[in-house]
């Protein structure tokens, strides 16, 4: 062997290392960056499953209001309380929006059904009662929803938040998502059963 191919050895050596090294930077950019949309279509996912049981929520109240209306219906402003909250859940336009519109709904909701309590004959009634047991399902599977949605959150904003992904989030603007987060205290804490 001449000195001449022994250089060529070590430099086709070098060469290769380098594309080797090279080839294994370009898969991984391209793993991290399909990672990050995988989580963020995630994400967009499970904010589609809670739209889809808030406009159910939603669809439920008018008609629960008109039945209760039709046994209190000098009790005037709490419908109108809720009426107006639920225009504002109806238009929200962002997770914070609608986790405060929400809030404001449950808790308009919340004291219109405090209001059932004084009329025995809206308890017994058939279409109320289902309306109530329809309501309450939704309210289970929005709960179910708002905590898939928080953990796809917490997953993405995890994985753009840490390195090395954070760098390939950079270059392509992937920016945090925000948790839908309940700002009615009531709602957080745990119901108490009292013996």
């Amino acid at each position: 062997m001449t000195a001449l191919g022994g250089l060529i050895g070590v430099f086709g050596m070098i060469i290769m290392v380098f594309l080797v090294l090279i080839i294994g930077l370009a898969l991984w950019f391209i793993g991290a960056y399909n990672g990050l949309i995988r989580f963020r279509n995630e994400v967009k996912n499970a904010w589609a499953q809670i739209d889809v049981q808030l406009k159910r929520r939603h669809d439920l109240i008018p008609n629960l209001v008109e039945t209760v209306k039709g046994y209190a219906g000098h009790e005037k402003s709490t419908f109108e309380e809720v009426v107006q909250a639920r225009s504002q859940a109806v238009n929200a336009n962002s997770v914070p929006e609608q986790a405060q519109a929400e809030s404001m709904l449950s808790g308009a909701l919340g004291r219109m059904m405090l209001l059932v309590e004084n009329y025995p004959d809206l308890k017994a009634n058939q279409n109320f009662l289902a309306l109530q047991e329809e309501l309450t399902s939704t309210e289970n599977k929005l709960g179910f929803a708002r905590q898939f949605y928080n953990d796809s959150v917490m997953k993405y904003n995890t994985q753009i938040q840490s390195i090395p992904t954070n760098i390939v989030a950079g270059m392509f603007n992937f920016g945090e998502e925000p948790f839908f987060e309940l700002d009615d205290q009531a709602e957080r804490e745990a119901p108490q059963v009292k013996f």
